[in-house]
């Protein structure tokens, strides 16, 4: 098979990814947060954890040790989702994903498996959230592979912003080979202290630097640092914080 075909797009969830090269962007809180705020709306939600720290897993109430060794996507029939707290489904990580890189390198079709997989379930759910490791290593290519949209978290500081370049360098590539219709929906600044000239320099030059809606800012709390250790979101742990309003806001936003 021709590399980037695969089967037929199955009608059914729109598929998200959520991607930053670099670490500490709250890629993991958009993700679960975002995905909680869908369901609240009475949207049949699947989050798919791509990343072998297993953040996801555990912050939607998932010890990773509990989790059989061989349920990872890349291992095909013996993926496993769950049901978790937040009326999310979940496919949870192990740390078997560390070794995706190496572990599917001569592996035929490997830049498909997340395609194929989330294909097998999207039309069970409205979406279908992809939250993606803190690199462009195979599974984040898999997630771009299978998303239609990326949403790229960013902290308004100079590291953070560099890795928004090299993700929209990853999406170019894939839009090129592989996955023509994949857009960035937007750019989401999360971590955010408005009170900060830095931070607020930083979130205009995202608007003047890439052709893509740069959101409503996630504004810092420390809610969402607390929140993982409960194994819910902050829309569960402080549903009237600033930041489960703006969580919220944003899947209105993606709803639109």
């Amino acid at each position: 098979m021709p590399l980037g075909e695969g089967p037929a797009v199955v009608e059914g969830a729109r598929v998200l990814a959520i991607a930053n090269q670099k670490g500490g962007v709250a890629k993991t809180t958009t993700s679960i947060t975002l995905a909680s705020a869908l369901a609240e709306r009475g949207k049949r939600v699947l989050v798919l954890d791509l990343d072998a720290q297993a953040c996801a897993s555990f912050s939607l109430g998932i010890d990773p040790e509990d989790v059989p060794r061989d349920a990872t996507p890349f291992l095909g029939d013996s993926a496993r989702i769950i049901g978790t707290a937040e009326g999310v489904d979940l496919l949870p990580a192990t740390s078997d994903l560390a070794r995706a890189d190496h572990a599917l390198a001569a592996r035929s079709g490997r830049e498909r498996l997340v395609r194929d997989f989330v294909a097998l379930h999207r039309g069970k759910y409205d979406w279908v959230i992809l939250d993606c490791s803190p690199s462009l290593g195979i599974m984040t290519i898999n997630a771009l592979v299978a998303a239609d949209d990326v949403l790229i978290p960013v902290h308004c500081e100079t590291l953070s912003h560099r890795g928004v370049g090299q993700v929209m360098e990853a999406v170019a590539e894939v839009q090129r080979w592989a996955n023509p219709d994949l857009r960035v929906v937007g750019i989401l600044p999360t971590l955010y202290d408005g009170r900060s000239l830095h931070a607020r320099a930083i979130r205009d030059d995202l608007a003047e630097r890439y052709e893509v809606p740069v959101l409503a800012p996630i504004p810092r709390s420390v809610r969402v640092a607390e929140a993982p250790a409960t194994g819910r979101t902050i829309l569960a742990t402080a549903p009237g914080s600033p930041a489960a309003r703006a969580y919220r806001d944003l899947a209105s936003v993606l709803l639109a």
